[in-house]
């Protein structure tokens, strides 16, 4: 064959296989349709190999860039860890966004990305407690267990503000009943509001009757009184048995421990609970926490020492959803 005949070839090849790629991403439909836009009677050939050229930086970038989901799972020592979503470019529309915006040469092609939902959840794993979110995530979450300690509530309140942060408290039933008006303050401000029994008991140690009443006496109290939907149940103390986690799990409560506990009930000083945060926390803990002076003095170091760890802090739900951080912009 002469070479010209060859390039011709190579060149055929090469157009077909871009061709095909863009069919196969379904951006191929807009490529083609550039003929007929009704501002342009005519396409020239330049300019359709500058649209398949970006499709092709496109689709190089989507194979590059594609992260994949991380199933839920049972761990040994951690028991139900939940799964994180991956994350793909949207090659159709960020084809789309890169070619209507009439790009100049040399800049940045807007990316547009997707979640790969993970194919196994919390949900598919039972019967099982949570102590942590998944490591990948770089989210962790304050819960603050409240059966005492009024006089902190709103300091900690208007730290958390001030740092535009939101969490989850989890309200004994008991104190709840005789705090409404707070416990109303605390979800005004946009945080979440969970289930911590009702008197505060060593769930383990009750019967099933009991176990189950704690529970329920707190979650139909928490929709009575401040109309919420309960997802979570943190057992007193951190003490519960399967038994506990089953009978959650029936009224469609997911149990939730810690990965970190500040031991403010112990009025350690603040700077101690600062360093202790800061030096361990890691993606995805649970830092339990209580309405505490300590805590209170410390809550504003806290969240630096997360921070600066790039770490965002989120309520529980967000904390174990698995929800991906979109990069931003995306």
């Amino acid at each position: 064959m002469p070479m010209n005949g060859k390039k011709m070839v190579v060149l055929l090849t090469g157009a077909a296989m871009v061709s095909a790629v863009a069919v196969f991403s379904g951006a191929w439909g807009y490529v083609s349709g550039l003929q007929n836009k009704p501002e342009a009677q005519l396409v020239t050939g330049s300019e359709r190999a500058v649209e398949l050229d970006l499709l092709s930086q496109i689709e190089a970038a989507a194979a590059k860039s594609r992260i994949e989901p991380v199933d839920a799972r049972v761990d040994s020592v951690w028991k139900a860890i939940p799964g994180y979503n991956g994350l793909e470019i949207d090659i159709e529309a960020t084809y789309q966004a890169a070619s209507s915006k009439k790009r100049k040469a040399g800049e940045a092609i807007p990316y547009v990305y997707r979640q790969i939902p993970a194919k196994v959840t919390l949900n598919d794993l039972g019967d099982q407690p949570i102590y942590r979110g998944n490591p990948n995530k770089p989210m962790v979450s304050l819960m603050i267990n409240v059966a005492w300690g009024n006089e902190f509530l709103v300091p900690m309140l208007d730290t958390l503000d001030a740092e535009k942060v939101k969490t989850t408290f989890f309200l004994d039933g008991s104190w709840l009943k005789k705090n409404p008006e707070l416990a109303g303050e605390i979800l005004k401000r946009g945080h979440e509001v969970e289930n911590h029994a009702y008197t505060h008991p060593n769930m383990s140690r009750l019967s099933r009757e009991r176990a189950e009443l704690e529970i329920a006496k707190t979650q139909d109290l928490l929709k009575e009184s401040l109309g919420v939907e309960n997802k979570w149940f943190a057992p007193p103390s951190g003490d519960f048995n399967q038994q506990t986690v089953s009978i959650a799990k029936a009224r469609g409560l997911k149990t939730v421990l810690w990965t970190l506990d500040t031991v403010d009930w112990k009025h350690p000083a603040p700077d101690a609970v600062v360093q202790k945060i800061s030096t361990k926390v890691e993606p995805g803990f649970l830092i339990l926490m209580h309405p505490t002076d300590s805590s209170s003095q410390a809550l504003k170091g806290m969240i630096d020492g997360i921070r600066a760890k790039g770490l965002e802090i989120g309520t529980v739900s967000q904390t174990l959803s698995p929800e991906r951080i979109m990069p931003k912009g995306s």
